[in-house]
């Protein structure tokens, strides 16, 4: 799962935003504002009874060209949470009332979904080119999770106009010609076309409204164009051909709009329809087919002076329109004019009466400073936004501001209607009053010096903008173009002192220059570009160049260090727009050249080696829009759109021949953009990164979207060096990695820039931090094998050495793998310190800032307007607005965010600590800070997604591992899912997700008062039963894995967001069973199971922990009489396993294979010892003699011997016989796979248990019997080379033995044999019994053991020595001597009657509990044996 946080660094001067579209969501209440260049601001509106304040959160960046048009939806049924929202305040006809996300789509035609509560754009995708560009949104009410997109064949600068008004089309040009158009249903959680609507010819002019309408109990789409002409399409599936309303219906609809009149807005509602224009607005009933009446705005008191603009309905408890009888319609509706005011007005068509009534008016003034403005109106609940946009100035042209106004609607009920409506304006917001002020303030209040000389540069317009990252470490500069024609370079001030971009040191006359200015353009500055020479050095060319185009025609090529210019090119006689770089693996001299597109339609390649222009590519009808350059092929793919035919316009590409200057291919329509994907694709490829943006340049990230693969990472330029010399690699490096193979798999492991930039708009700079690849350095140093391949022979260079070679770190690592390990740990503190300088919330926490700057050396970025973010699906963004109330806004509105970011800090810190242990303690106060201290300052934070937590218990990393599950087990008893919440805890949880400011410290009791007997709480658990409604809810969160918001932040799958489940469930059943519903364990085990049982590499590692972790205080009861299957399963899943892996000529280590045979294994066999020992039994009969069951068998019983030995103690017989059957003579092929592991395991049966016992020749193995019946005991011996049993000793005692433990009957079960030793020569075995204190001793010669005949006949001892009792001896039930039971008559009375009253089975529990295993019997000499108890001497007896 992929954990990336984002840092987002704004320019001095606001965004501009001219809004072409909005959308309001009523919980939380939330305003969207659309712009034209694609960005989506998001508004939080927090309101009272006398004043409300918005405030601008973040802007949502998932679009590069006009919005077109903004709704709301509901893909997600069920949150990720299960937190129900709260709408008893909100109005009841609303049917968009519970949505919780917006739909977006631009003219480009890319739609995107957003989430409100994670704040992230959960799902991006563009729509085919058959379907055109979209142009209206239209939510169903009975189905919010649907959208019907309308798409039309429009002029893409319709959106663009100067006054923010559509133009209308020819007249003439629609009447030769039908508009083409396209309706689709989309579904929202997966932006696929789930049902094509309408496709082809419209029979009225273009499409311009749309609307759903209701009609004989069927949705309906009503479609119009300018003249008010109207065409009714059944949203159904078996309708193909929609009805012509303007043509079927002729005689029932007749005056609808006057001839000429043009139609300026058409509002729908259930089956009504208004119609309305310049001077009238008629309202229609579709199913009667006929009006219902008319308002004039001409001759009319209460429209005088009302130029009319637009006409929406308010959604209030008032309306009503009865579909079945028709005669009543009761609507309020606003009129909006020019400048900005609203008219509303009640209508009301009862019994055939249609009256009106003006119910109230917005009086606005318009800014006096703007030049231009555009206005519109949104309904959010009892509220109406003023959405105001103006362009202040000529100087600024493309600065557009908008401006929120609040006005209260007091709209009231049905028999209310003679109340005049108070219209009065509760608040306003709009984030460029406040930007400097917001985002330079530091803590003591003041505005830094550096700050505030600039705030005069916040009145200049950021025109285009670029991040240069030329090295391995960390991004170098930001730059901005200004509309002023001014270039500013801005350092990373972190990067002083330690690195350099160019190929000479920085000059030290001069070391602390943070920023730069260029001056030479004399119009704005459109494009950027930064590259590093990579041919042979003329002299002519710096080694670092920056590139600019302008509005004034003109390309700059600036030395970067220096700030000179080295060429002015003029080969462009219209604005450059862009500026391309060549790709991965360009030959040289294509290497140093570079792409430029003018507005003239031209491409030109230019040559940075010779500073001319090599090839031209003219002749394009059009302004190309996407221009990549694939440098393997040779070939350059420009998309652009022809207008030739204006009312269908058609996308074309031109393919071009970049060695010969031709023109090879031209497709058009669908075929173009399946020719540039494959283009985009083929480049992706090729490219390490797996950017189709190539190298440093100031094209948008959101033109092209970002397609994720899985493939070995290279950073940037230096990509391009290895292909210089040849595409593969030389013999030497062949050799290298051969030797080396840990460090090839090190620099193999990096999958993603450990930090991306990205510009997703002009003035907006990103930093994506990859928390894998961060985590990867950590790793490598804790790598032993790595740092064993280090020379140190000479001394460390330091990081600025490196860098000011001529050739790349990267590149010298891959060049020579050996030198990854001595950089790893300097270059992982350089990350990680760049990381949490920019990722850490500043100003929050003064003495722990200051603790982070002095201890842990991190430095606060003073030099930019840092702000936090959220990455979404295909490289889109939500960024926080600048100040640290709009970055805490994440934090309390998004447990996502608040998971990602936790997790993303926490393990930074976790990898400090590894990589330098001086920073232990700074460390750990920062992973404090983000595990609890920052939800004890702000207690309306959110607390971290359990389910997205979990998605990281399996990372490769430790440090990741650690943090994830510290955060889980800090935060879960606040964040506990409601439905799996018990009802000590329900209600607790509801105070906490209701952001009330409850005491932190109140859960810690409940989990204090939680039973800590296991079996207690199990029986406490099914004492208590579930509810059928309760059991339902349970397993519907359990297996809705369909419908969660969450998984699209960590990049994960349905099948994901369903296996956190059922690991969230499993946890907190095992670790918080008080504050979970009693159930819940057993509905979730064999979920559990079956997660195991699937094989995943992302969470059955995972499972299998936890089902071992919960084994005997929660599992067993449950799964007891399952475990001996359980057991057979896993064996078949590793055979099955191992089958394949040698199939594929792989080793067999997988993590999930060495989690079951390390970890879920050995805890159920510990669970269920007998059905364990007879499953095994039962493989070396009914698997391969070479299966690797034999071998994982054979490993489990070592982990058991090591864990729990007392539970083998009573099947220690068992244990040997299978043992010993694996190293069968017989079977050759089993003796080969088994026999390393199976003396391992003999060796440690003898280590653990001393009543087992080998020869010092390994020839002979004895075993006694542990506890058993006081006339049963016995010793058997083993022949090892045989491996049969060839002997058995009696050790029953001498006759009468019984007699003297008075009271003891002879099938009484007690301690039998406690130690064995054989003698030095292998001859003699001696026993002791703890039970007695007696010591057996067999003197047996050679003769006896070889020469005569095997027989199975108990053997008496040779001798009986009874052993006096040592110091500290105490006398027992279980531990009694023969001496004090002979004197001590009076004392034993007790425990014999006290263990008569005991069963069995509770018999032997004691005794294996009471089993002292620490008895060791040591020979002296030949002749006298030494009795040790933890290495104590006890006593000695000669034999």
């Amino acid at each position: 799962m992929k954990c990336r946080s984002v840092a987002c660094l704004w320019s001095r001067a606001p965004p501009s935003h001219r809004v072409t579209a909005t959308a309001a969501l009523t919980n939380p209440p939330t305003l969207y504002t659309g712009g034209s260049d694609g960005s989506i601001i998001w508004w939080s509106i927090s309101s009272s009874e006398s004043n409300s304040e918005v405030k601008p959160i973040a802007m949502l960046c998932g679009h590069s060209a006009p919005i077109a048009d903004l709704a709301v939806c509901d893909p997600t049924t069920v949150s990720g949470n299960g937190v129900t929202a709260d709408c008893s305040d909100c109005v009841e006809t609303d049917p968009f009332v519970n949505c919780s996300a917006l739909i977006s789509a631009c003219t480009d035609g890319v739609l995107c979904v957003w989430s409100r509560s994670s704040g992230h754009c959960r799902r991006r995708r563009k729509l085919s080119p058959w379907v055109g560009s979209p142009s209206i949104l239209c939510t169903l009410p009975s189905e919010p999770r649907y959208v019907c997109v309308g798409c039309s064949y429009i002029e893409s600068h319709s959106l663009d106009t100067v006054d923010g008004a559509e133009s209308l089309s020819d007249t003439d040009a629609q009447n030769r010609k039908p508009s083409r158009c396209t309706v689709v249903v989309v579904d929202t959680y997966t932006l696929t076309i789930v049902h094509t609507v309408f496709h082809g010819n419209l029979s009225i002019g273009h499409l311009k409204f749309m609307g759903v309408v209701q009609l004989e109990e069927q949705e309906s789409l009503l479609m119009a164009d300018s003249y008010g002409r109207l065409q009714l399409v059944p949203v159904s599936d078996n309708v193909e051909k929609g009805e012509d309303v303007s043509e079927s219906s002729k005689s029932s609809i007749r005056n609808w709009l006057n001839d000429g009149e043009i139609a300026v807005s058409v509002i729908t509602r259930g089956n009504l329809v208004a119609l309305f224009s310049k001077n009238r607005g008629v309202f229609w009933l579709l199913n009667r087919g006929e009006a219902i009446g008319e308002i004039s705005f001409v001759d009319n008191s209460l429209c005088s002076d009302f130029s009319f603009k637009e006409a929406m309905l308010l959604y209030a408890s008032a309306s009503a329109t009865e579909g079945d009888k028709d005669d009543i319609v009761s609507e309020t509706f606003v009129l909006l004019d020019d400048s900005g005011s609203a008219v509303l007005f009640d209508m009301s068509y009862i019994d055939g009466e249609f009256t009106y009534k003006k119910h109230g008016e917005i009086v606005t003034a318009s800014d006096k400073r703007a030049e231009k403005s555009s206005f519109c109106f949104v309904q959010l609940r009892q509220s109406l936004l003023r959405v105001e946009s103006s362009c202040c100035g000529t100087e600024q042209p493309f600065q557009w501001r908008p401006h929120i106004t609040v006005w209260s609607l007091s709209l009231g009920n049905a028999d209310e209607k003679e109340l005049q409506l108070q219209c009065k304006m509760l608040g306003e917001g709009s984030y460029f009053d406040d930007w400097i002020s917001s985002s330079c303030v530091d803590l003591k209040g003041t505005i830094d010096n550096d700050l505030g000389s600039s705030v005069s540069d916040s009145e200049q317009c950021v025109s285009s903008s670029m991040v240069i990252s030329e090295n391995m470490y960390v991004p170098y500069a930001v730059v901005h173009g200004f509309f002023s024609g001014e270039i500013e370079i801005s350092k990373f001030d972190f990067l002083q002192g330690l690195d350099s971009p160019a190929s000479s040191p920085r000059s030290d006359t001069d070391p602390l220059v943070s920023k730069q200015h260029l001056l030479g353009h004399t119009g704005p500055v459109l494009c950027l570009a930064a590259h590093r020479m990579l041919g042979a050095a003329n002299g002519r060319v710096p080694a670092h160049v920056l590139i600019s185009g302008s509005m004034d025609c003109t390309i700059r090529i600036w030395d970067l260090e220096s700030g000179s210019v080295v060429m002015i090119m003029h080969h462009h006689v219209a604005p450059v727009r862009q500026i391309i770089l060549a790709p991965a693996r360009t030959e040289h001299p294509w290497s140093d050249c570079f792409l430029s597109v003018g507005d003239d339609s031209c491409v030109a390649l230019s040559s940075l080696e010779t500073l001319r222009v090599e090839r031209m590519f003219p002749g394009h009808p059009n302004y190309p829009e996407k221009v990549v350059w694939d440098g393997t092929r040779g070939y350059i793919a420009c998309l652009f759109r022809s207008l030739s035919r204006k009312s269908d316009p058609i996308d074309v590409l031109y393919i071009w021949d970049i060695k010969t200057g031709a023109r090879e291919r031209v497709l058009r329509g669908a075929a173009s953009h399946s020719m540039f994907d494959h283009f985009c694709a083929g480049i992706s490829e090729k490219s390490y990164s797996g950017s189709i943006l190539n190298g440093n340049t100031s094209v948008s990230s959101l033109l092209f979207p970002a397609e994720e693969k899985k493939k070995q990472f290279y950073l940037k330029n230096y990509e391009r060096t290895s292909s210089l010399s040849t595409a593969q690699p030389s013999a030497s490096q062949e050799k290298t990695r051969e030797e080396n193979p840990s460090a090839s798999s090190f620099a193999q492991s990096i999958r993603y820039p450990p930090i991306k930039c990205a510009c997703p708009f002009p003035g907006i700079s990103t930093l994506i931090f990859d928390l894998s690849s961060l985590a990867v350095y950590c790793q490598a140093h804790e790598d032993s094998d790595m740092h064993k391949m280090l020379g140190e022979s000479s001394g460390k260079p330091t990081a600025q050495q490196r860098t000011s070679n001529n050739q790349s770190p990267v590149q010298r690592t891959i060049d020579n793998p050996a030198e990854i390990s001595p950089m790893d740990k300097e270059i992982g503190e350089y990350l990680i310190r760049f990381s949490l300088s920019y990722l850490h919330l500043w100003g929050i926490d003064s003495e722990l800032d200051e603790t982070l700057t002095v201890q842990l050396k991190l430095k606060r970025p003073e030099s930019f307007i840092v702000a936090s973010g959220l990455q979404g699906d295909k490289g889109s963004l939500t960024l926080a607005f600048p100040g640290l109330n709009a970055s805490l806004e994440l934090w309390k509105s998004s447990s996502e965010f608040s998971a990602l970011r936790s997790v993303m800090m926490v393990s930074l810190a976790e990898c400090m600590i590894s990589l330098s242990h001086s920073t232990a303690t700074a460390s750990s106060t920062l992973a404090a800070f983000y595990t609890r201290n920052l939800a004890k300052k702000y207690p309306d934070v959110k607390p971290p997604l359990l389910q997205l937590l979990v998605t990281f218990w399996q990372e490769r990393s430790e440090q990741v591992c650690m943090a994830a599950r510290s955060i889980f087990h800090h935060t879960a008893s606040f964040a506990i899912p409601l439905p799996l919440c018990s009802d000590f805890a329900s209600e607790h949880a509801k105070l906490v997700r209701s952001l009330s400011g409850i005491s932190m410290h109140e859960p810690n009791s409940s989990e204090e008062e939680r039973p800590t007997n296991g079996l207690e709480s199990e029986h406490i658990h099914e004492a208590q039963r579930l509810s059928q409604a309760e059991e339902s809810e349970l397993l519907s969160w359990l297996e809705s894995f369909e419908m969660q918001d969450w998984i699209s932040c960590v990049g994960g799958t349905s099948q994901d967001a369903m296996a956190a489940h059922i690991i969230v469930a499993a946890a907190l059943s095992i670790w918080y069973p008080s504050l979970v519903k009693p159930g819940l364990a057993m509905l979730v085990v064999h979920k559990l199971l079956n997660l195991v049982m699937a094989m995943s590499e992302k969470y059955s590692s995972t499972a299998a922990e936890l089902l071992s972790e919960g084994m005997e205080t929660t599992w067993k009861l449950l799964i007891g009489s399952d475990i001996p299957r359980i057991v057979s399963d896993i064996f078949f899943q590793i055979e099955c396993v191992s089958s394949s892996a040698k199939a594929q000529q792989d080793v067999l280590s997988s993590p999930i294979k060495q989690t079951l045979v390390e970890v879920l294994l050995p805890s159920l066999a510990m669970a269920d010892v007998i059905g364990f020992l007879s499953i095994i039994e039962s493989q070396i009969w009914s698997t391969a003699s070479d299966s690797p069951v034999h071998v994982v068998s054979l490993r489990t019983l070592i982990r058991i011997i090591r864990a729990s030995p007392r539970n083998l103690v009573l099947h220690l017989e068992k244990v040997i016989n299978f043992v010993l059957q694996t190293m069968d003579p017989g079977n050759t092929v089993m003796r080969k796979t088994c026999l390393q592991t199976s003396m391992a395991t003999l060796k440690e049966v003898v280590r653990v248990f001393p009543m087992v016992i080998m020869n010092d020749s390994s020839t002979r193995l004895a075993i006694g019997d542990a506890i058993t019946e006081i006339n049963g005991a016995s010793i058997r011996i083993y022949d090892m080379q045989s491996m049969t049993k060839i002997r058995v000793l009696d050790a029953s005692g001498p006759p009468g033995l019984p007699n003297l433990l008075r009271g003891a009957s002879e099938s009484a079960v007690t301690t039998a044999i406690s130690a064995l030793s054989f003698s030095p020569n292998g001859e003699g075995l001696v026993a002791f019994s703890e039970n007695g204190l007696m010591i057996r001793w067999w003197s047996l010669g050679s003769v006896w053991w070889e020469k005569l005949s095997r027989s199975l006949t108990p053997v008496q001892c040779t001798k009986l020595i009874f052993m006096h009792p040592w110091d500290g001896f105490s006398s027992n039930s279980s531990r009694t001597s023969v001496i004090s039971s002979i004197t001590s008559h009076d004392e034993e009375v007790p425990l014999q009657e006290t263990s008569k009253n005991i069963s069995h089975a509770e018999r032997l529990k004691q005794l294996v509990q009471h089993l002292d295993l620490s008895y060791r019997l040591v020979w002296a000499n030949e002749r006298k044996v030494v009795l040790t108890r933890h290495n104590v001497e006890l006593g000695t007896c000669l034999l």
